[in-house]
């Protein structure tokens, strides 16, 4: 059987290769045009399916795959130096790499084999690019910042911008405290769009492998972010935190500076975190922060308030009473 093309399950059709992962959408498994669905190896249908089905232990994490091999092959045509670009004498390129038009290349930049470098793209001075990296346009990589191998960088990302750093001198007025650090971001790291990352003050601010962020999101100066921990859009990280790995951190959480978050932490979404989480594993929610459980608690209390309010008069009405 041939396939050509990948297809979502409900909008399949003859010749597409879908996959089926959450049971909210098994409805369509049995009336799919696609020729070939892969699924869970514990599915079970309940009704005649037409397609060939191909059972593996996850088919999310299988059509995944499938998604990034297609992807190599629509983008790997890229390769060689578009013109006009400016790419410094001093700068050493690998072997195929893409560097396309107004590019900028900065003087001591290193860009490894096989990265790509698209338009707009502007590298200042002693960049370090790795191996297959790609940098999609408009990303900016300030001075001295180093880039891993296989990451991937997405459009108006800025890595290394100067961090909120001000002195206060007297008579309100700040001063500008030099920021003369950098930023690492290691191996298969991802960075979402409008995303910024800012350079230390001394030292590093520092990405460890594996880490995902998505768009929009705030990382302040001297922020660690330890491998594999997923956080998503609009959230803000004050300086000097240090988060452990194999965290997943909801969207708009804020996080106060100077603190630790534990390995395996989970933040749900919009909660505030104003102090340090020090024991692994634990989910929380809530602004300021609380367990998961307890938030679910003060949840059901705070829908209940209008009730509690109105018995509450109630009870001071027929204390009132009984005093006349």
């Amino acid at each position: 059987m041939t396939v050509n093309q990948l297809a979502k399950i409900e909008e399949a059709k003859s010749g597409s290769l879908s996959f089926l992962a959450n049971s909210k959408y098994e409805q369509f498994v049995y009336n799919s045009g696609a020729s070939i669905i892969i699924v869970n190896e514990d599915f079970v249908p309940v009704q005649p399916i037409a397609a060939t089905l191909i059972r593996v232990k996850n088919a999310y994490s299988a059509f995944s795959v499938l998604l990034e091999k297609y992807d190599e092959l629509l983008k790997s045509n890229k390769t060689g130096i578009e013109e006009p670009c400016f790419i410094h004498p001093s700068s050493e390129i690998g072997k195929d790499v893409y560097i396309a038009a107004f590019a900028y290349i900065s003087p001591n930049v290193k860009i490894g084999d096989g990265s790509k470098i698209y338009p707009d793209v502007y590298l200042a001075d002693n960049v370090t690019v790795g191996k297959n990296v790609t940098l999609y346009s408009g990303v900016k990589v300030y001075f001295n910042c180093i880039i891993g191998d296989h990451t991937i960088i997405h459009s108006g990302a800025i890595i290394g911008s100067d961090g909120f750093g001000f002195a206060n001198g007297g008579e309100g007025k700040y001063r500008k405290v030099s920021q003369i650090g950098n930023v690492i971001i290691e191996e298969n790291v991802e960075i979402g769009s409008n995303t910024t990352i800012d350079r230390a003050t001394m030292g590093s601010t520092i990405i460890r492998k594996g880490v995902k962020l998505d768009n929009l999101i705030q990382i302040a100066h001297n922020v660690e972010i330890g491998s594999n921990t997923v956080i998503a859009a609009q959230t803000g990280i004050s300086g000097s935190t240090k988060i452990g790995e194999n965290c997943v951190i909801g969207g708009q959480v804020g996080i106060v500076g100077h603190i630790s978050i534990a390995n395996g932490s989970n933040i749900g979404a919009k909660t505030g975190v104003n102090n340090s989480i020090r024991e692994e594993n634990l989910s929380w929610n809530g602004s300021p922060l609380m367990s998961y459980r307890d938030s679910l608690k003060s949840q059901v209390i705070i829908k209940r308030l209008p009730e509690l309010e109105k018995r509450i008069l109630e009870l001071e009405s027929k204390i009132k009473d009984r005093l006349k």
